[in-house]
């Protein structure tokens, strides 16, 4: 019988195979854990499993018929031994997802405001007052430095087909953050985003996780923006984790093969190698 972790230490400890009837499994029983206040990066290249995890982690397999062996413990329970109205509690509440398409998750149809607040009533109790509604869309909004409501009454009336990218991406992570979730997953968040405004998000991500203490697992094959945010780093290579270590140690002494051909392939125009060493060194001392 497995232990249960302890949640004073851990956030979320997860030993899980992913697969699919008459396949090959997707996850070959990957052992992942993330401590409280902790960003963990999750690197892999297209199709080596990290949404898969994350989809496992949220309870979102179910309709795909995947076949989920091991456990994954959240905050103490398991939530493979959960039913699925006990999963619908944790997401969006203790657990949020932020995707990659941030004008494709938005609805167009609807107003910025409409969708915060329909965000904010599908994750709270019956019965919750609009007023504490409108303060979580406000606080939420300016935690990702976006125009509240108070100072920019226009900004919630907008659809998405108004916004640009980088706006359309707060307002999603405004929408995973407004109940204070232990754990955020951000997959290939930063992908769709320019430069620049991926260096906004990023650093967004870093003060959210200061300021209120999130977990963040941010899954990426973005080696750059991986050194730039996250304290430790696992590396997921044909459905396992071959190595996971601090980030400095992951840039400066990979152990396995394949992490070693990652590092290698480190680009040095527009990112040198020694600013993503320093990165990391930052990074692993904050």
């Amino acid at each position: 019988m497995t232990p249960t972790p302890d949640p004073a230490r851990s956030l979320l400890s997860a030993q899980v195979t992913v697969r699919y009837p008459g396949k090959a499994p997707v996850l070959r029983g990957i052992s992942l854990e993330i401590a409280r206040g902790e960003v963990l990066g999750l690197v892999g290249q297209s199709g080596s499993g990290k949404s898969t995890l994350a989809m496992a982690i949220l309870g979102l397999l179910g309709r795909q018929r995947a076949i989920i062996e091991g456990n994954i413990f959240f905050q103490g329970a398991d939530l493979l031994a959960m039913r699925e109205r006990e999963l619908r509690n944790l997401r969006g509440r203790s657990l949020s997802l932020v995707l990659q398409s941030p004008l494709a998750s938005l609805n167009p149809a609807l107003q910025i405001r409409t969708q915060l607040r329909e965000a904010w009533r599908a994750h709270s109790d019956s019965g919750t007052a609009s007023g504490d509604c409108d303060r979580a869309i406000q606080a939420a909004l300016k935690s990702v430095s976006l125009p509240s409501g108070e100072d920019d009454p226009d900004f919630l009336r907008k659809h998405a087909s108004q916004l640009s990218v980088g706006q359309a991406q707060r307002v999603l992570i405004a929408m995973a953050i407004m109940h204070r979730p232990a754990l955020l997953i951000a997959d290939e968040a930063t992908s769709a985003l320019d430069v620049i405004t991926q260096s906004e998000i990023l650093e967004l991500f870093g003060r959210l996780n200061r300021e209120i203490g999130m977990s963040i697992l941010y899954i990426s094959h973005d080696l750059p923006s991986v050194a730039g945010i996250c304290q430790r780093i696992a590396i997921l290579h044909e459905g396992q984790i071959v190595e996971c270590g601090p980030t400095e140690q992951i840039f400066t002494a990979p152990e396995h093969p394949y992490t070693r051909r990652l590092m290698s392939a480190l680009p040095l125009v527009p990112v040198r190698r020694e600013v993503l060493l320093a990165r990391a060194h930052a990074v692993t001392l904050d």
